[in-house]
């Protein structure tokens, strides 16, 4: 504490290197709070529970080419021999896969007429083995009979009777009723075509991973009479890398006029869904990394500078008795004060450019843990870029006092 006087007038006389270092700091904390916030906010988005048994899934996607090709017939003993095979828990066809970013959607309605209220929820034409084959919990209803299960063929969009639904959808149609009271209930295409929900989900994501309704979601029992099929496969845990190359020779051995056009796990549909969400965290790690690294060299420039200029004042307080570790004392004090400062006006930094970034980009609030967490780092970062130019500092001769520099 007896360098804090000293300290203050050395500073004074000095503004403007401190004043750098200071802003420097002060930037440089207020992007890494926000950067930080946004990985956090992205792991969160990666990290979200899609309804699915991912690890222990995989897609197979065909199309036939022959003229005759019989999508039916295909399909149905595609799916048949798929469901036969050792390790597979069920198969299903589906017109698109969750988090794959291509799929249909619709707007469902829970009253007829333009004045009722209305949802987006994508669609899922399945059949009466899609929630053992998803690992979908029902919540409350019933599955798909195989009685249910109907063709729909190609452009032609009619709706059957019967659907379910997820329980973020039910709530959204029905914000009054639980998700479970909402079994039974009529609900509506944009044609006024009603469909009674026989049961709830708890959770199956849309395919689109950038919308907001993600949880809304709808199964309809219906097969496509398509020559694309995309069929999703559920494994036994542990043994989707033995079962998943046996059912692409399955698939691939049927001489059936058709063709696989690709087939992966579920565990890299989500890895390419989210790719430019983990491209820009690594991008967000870079910046973090190099704007610590800058503000690293600038305070040991700043400090060598200085210790340059006050060779001859420190070799003077060693000749008075000062020791090395007075010196080392002094510099890392000195580095504490500015760092401190330049923190504290990072702290406002970051919570007035968190302020403009959700005003303007709707990113979520900062959650303030970050700021203690950022100060501490810069703080650790600015006393281990000070170290080595105080160490130099301290090994200054006391007869440097009686040189002419």
């Amino acid at each position: 504490m007896n360098h804090l006087g000293p300290i203050f007038r050395a500073l004074l006389r000095n503004k403007v290197g401190a004043v750098l270092i200071a802003l420097q700091v002060a930037v440089t904390m207020t992007i890494v709070v926000n950067a930080i916030h946004l990985i956090s906010s992205r792991s969160d988005l990666i990290a979200r529970d899609s309804g699915l048994d991912e690890s222990n899934q995989f897609y197979i996607t065909t199309i036939g080419y022959d003229q005759n090709y019989d999508a039916r017939y295909v399909t149905d003993t595609d799916l048949d021999s798929l469901r036969q095979l050792p390790g597979v828990v069920d198969a299903v066809q589906i017109n698109a896969l969750p988090m794959s970013n291509s799929g249909s959607s619709t707007t469902i309605k829970n009253a007829a007429g333009e004045d009722a209220g209305d949802a987006g929820a994508a669609l899922y034409y399945v059949d009466d083995h899609a929630l053992n084959t998803m690992g979908i919990e029902l919540l409350a209803g019933e599955n798909f009979n195989a009685t249910d299960i109907t063709w729909r063929e190609m452009n032609k969009g009619t709706m059957p009777q019967k659907i379910m639904i997820t329980a973020t959808l039910a709530q959204s149609l029905f914000p009054d009723l639980e998700p479970e009271q909402v079994v039974d209930k009529t609900l509506f295409n944009g044609d006024d075509e009603p469909m009674t929900v026989i049961g709830v989900i708890k959770q199956l994501h849309a395919p689109w991973v950038g919308w907001g309704n993600i949880e809304h979601a709808m199964l309809v029992p219906q097969k496509s009479d398509s020559v694309y099929a995309h069929y999703l496969v559920r494994t036994e845990p542990g043994q989707r890398a033995t079962v998943m190359p046996e059912a692409l020779a399955k698939i691939e051995q049927r001489d059936v006029g058709r063709m696989v056009l690709e087939h992966d796990t579920m565990t890299q549909v989500r890895a390419d869904s989210y790719r430019n969400d983990t491209a820009l965290q690594s991008i967000l790690w870079a910046i973090i990394v190099t704007l610590m690294l800058i503000t690293a060299l600038g305070i040991v420039g700043l400090i060598s500078f200085t210790i340059n200029r006050r060779r001859r004042q420190i070799g003077t307080r060693r000749a008075l008795g000062a020791s090395r570790g007075d010196i080392m004392s002094y510099f890392l004090t000195e580095n504490l004060l500015i760092t401190l400062t330049g923190v504290v006006i990072g702290g406002m930094g970051s919570v007035g450019l968190n302020i403009v970034l959700v005003n303007n980009f709707d990113l979520p609030r900062l959650d303030y843990i970050y700021l203690p967490i950022a100060m501490v780092c810069l703080v650790v970062v600015g006393l281990a870029a000070v170290f080595g130019p105080a160490l130099r500092a301290a090994h200054i001769s006391p007869a440097t006092a009686t040189r002419n520099i």
